[in-house]
């Protein structure tokens, strides 16, 4: 099972690095990055003076036809790949053969622009929600929302839950019960405001300037 996983400079770490825990341990699976061009990415929280960077070892002509594909989302690098109708044709090709084609939160919208999200309902980080109408998607505050091979999840650690279920879908429930113990993933928050809805409007201003300082996509309007 190939699996791709866009990676693009100013991506979000774990949209990619929390799903690539889960589908890398899928029997049979060879999980890629793929880029415009290989090598090191940097991620957007360099907005936090950190470095920390993701290596793409493929070219996206590397490959064309990956079973799964993962989008994730990002700061202002994502409206970029947006823009790149190298990175959308691609991305169109590859949804044209695969068995899932996927985002987590800002990512949504690379696939909006690819025009694989109209008419569909779709989520994404809730910052940004109400701009998935302009790419023709209904927003839903869920975890991830399957439309059909296309799934898309909330915000960052939503890539998580996504990826349990292709796990699932591609193995069976073993499988991924099996996967989430091994990867110990049994949410237990010290603090219950990880959900837009039961936030109150002070705490949301204050995660959005923490958005802001990393570059964050609150104020994206996509094009």
């Amino acid at each position: 099972m190939k699996i791709a996983i866009l990676a693009y400079d100013r991506m979000t770490a774990l949209d990619a690095v929390g799903p690539y825990e889960v589908l890398c341990r899928i029997p049979n699976a060879l999980v890629q990055f793929v880029a415009e061009t290989p090598g090191s990415i940097r991620t957007d929280t360099h907005g936090f003076h950190s470095n920390l960077a993701i290596h793409a070892e493929a070219r996206l002509e590397d490959l064309p036809d990956p079973d799964i594909v993962l989008i994730p989302g990002g700061s202002t690098g994502t409206m970029e790949v947006m823009r790149s109708e190298r990175a959308l044709n691609w991305l169109r090709a590859a949804h044209a053969t695969s068995q899932w084609t996927t985002s987590v939160c800002t990512g949504a919208f690379i696939l909006g622009a690819a025009g694989l999200l109209q008419g569909l309902q779709a989520t994404t980080h809730w910052a940004s929600r109400d701009f998935l109408a302009q790419v023709g998607a209904t927003y839903v505050a869920e975890r991830f929302v399957r439309q059909g091979k296309i799934i898309t999840a909330a915000g960052v650690s939503a890539g998580i839950d996504m990826a349990l279920f292709i796990a699932g879908q591609t193995g069976g429930d073993d499988l991924a019960q099996a996967l989430q113990l091994a990867i110990e993933y049994d949410p237990q928050p010290p603090y219950d405001t990880g959900a837009w809805e039961r936030a109150t409007p002070a705490l949301m201003q204050r995660a959005l300037r923490e958005i802001r300082c990393a570059g964050g996509m609150e104020h994206m309007a996509p094009t």
